[in-house]
């Protein structure tokens, strides 16, 4: 048996957007910045950002230390066992993205919101709220990881502006909506994937994303593969310096389907692990999203309102094992 396989394909199908005029909040760039974003989510929903402003030495370090985790002997890395608030180690077989697949090749370290036990939402049990776990053996995870995963939220209220001033709103509407967010961050670790495990086995299962934007800095081993528009799946590249932002299926409904949350894979087939960050970046737990809220004609909705939190939670329980009742 042989893995699964993807097309080349040009580089501008899956277009690089230079933020830089968003990130300074120059206004004519950031409406220039917009537009493009806007198009590449209605075409194919995955586009890569450049100068986004985040150092690259942070972006490394992040690595490092997700390299540093990973290497960790099992029962260290246990000791911090994903919980019921989705913070925490998953190790192999604990996600399955596609019911017609194996269990996902691949091993993760999930972190969120630094929220205490006193906060509000948590005291109250609001699912996927509290405090992080982070592994006592190695303190420098979380004073590399944890700045990261602030500075991909600031890079996510960049984007949003863009995409608000592209759908013909003001550039702050989907600030007070991410106010607050239910951000997951992932770091994962791909184990080499052998080809006699045959083509339904992947370092992730074909999918798409729950929430609102997905933000990937991968490394350079490449494996993300993406469906275009004629069915067929293609490469995304890794480009040097770049994230790799793509729709969710919150936000696919948000825009009344005008925005695509395309179904994508990993293929790891490099011969040696493959590295990526993501950061799951949802509206806030109680935000209410709702199309009418980007239509000029309400009556034109194709969805009904739903709460973020109970379409991500929902979402969750059919995908991770962690999640499901004892037997």
């Amino acid at each position: 048996m042989a893995y699964a396989t993807a097309k080349q394909i040009a580089v501008s199908e899956i277009p690089v957007i230079d933020i830089a005029a968003l990130v300074a909040g120059d206004a004519a760039g950031s409406e220039a910045a917009g537009r493009a974003m806007r198009e590449a989510s209605e075409r194919i929903g995955f586009f890569y950002v450049a100068n986004h402003g985040i150092p690259q030495a942070l972006i490394d370090g992040v690595f490092a230390r997700a390299r540093d985790f990973f290497a960790l002997p099992e029962d260290a890395k246990a000791s911090v066992k994903v919980n019921k608030r989705h913070r925490g180690w998953i190790g192999h077989g604990g996600a399955k993205m596609y019911t017609g697949a194996k269990v996902d090749l691949k091993e993760s370290f999930v972190f969120g919101l630094e929220l205490p036990e006193e906060d509000p939402d948590v005291a109250a049990g609001t699912p996927l709220m509290g405090p992080n776990q982070w592994p006592e053996a190695l303190p420098a995870l979380r004073e590399t990881v944890y700045p990261y995963y602030e500075a991909v939220l600031g890079l996510g209220q960049s984007v949003l502006r863009g995409l608000a001033l592209s759908l013909g709103r003001d550039a702050g509407f989907f600030a007070q909506r991410f106010a607050r967010p239910l951000a997951r961050g992932s770091l994962i670790w791909y184990p080499p994937q052998p080809p006699d495990l045959g083509q339904d086995q992947f370092g992730v299962a074909p999918h798409t994303d729950y929430g609102g934007l997905t933000f990937l800095y991968q490394d350079m081993t490449g494996g993300l593969q993406v469906r275009s528009a004629s069915g067929d799946w293609v490469m995304a590249h890794p480009i040097e310096g770049t994230f790799v932002v793509n729709i969710g299926d919150l936000m696919h409904r948000w825009t009344n389907d005008r925005f695509h949350s395309n179904p994508h894979r990993v293929v790891n087939t490099s011969g040696h692990a493959r590295q990526s960050i993501a950061v799951f970046y949802d509206p806030g737990f109680h935000t209410v999203v709702d199309p009418r809220d980007l239509l000029d004609d309400p009556g034109q909705a194709k969805h009904p309102p739903v709460a973020c939190g109970e379409w991500v939670v929902g979402r969750f329980d059919k995908a991770f094992r962690y999640r499901a009742p004892a037997a």
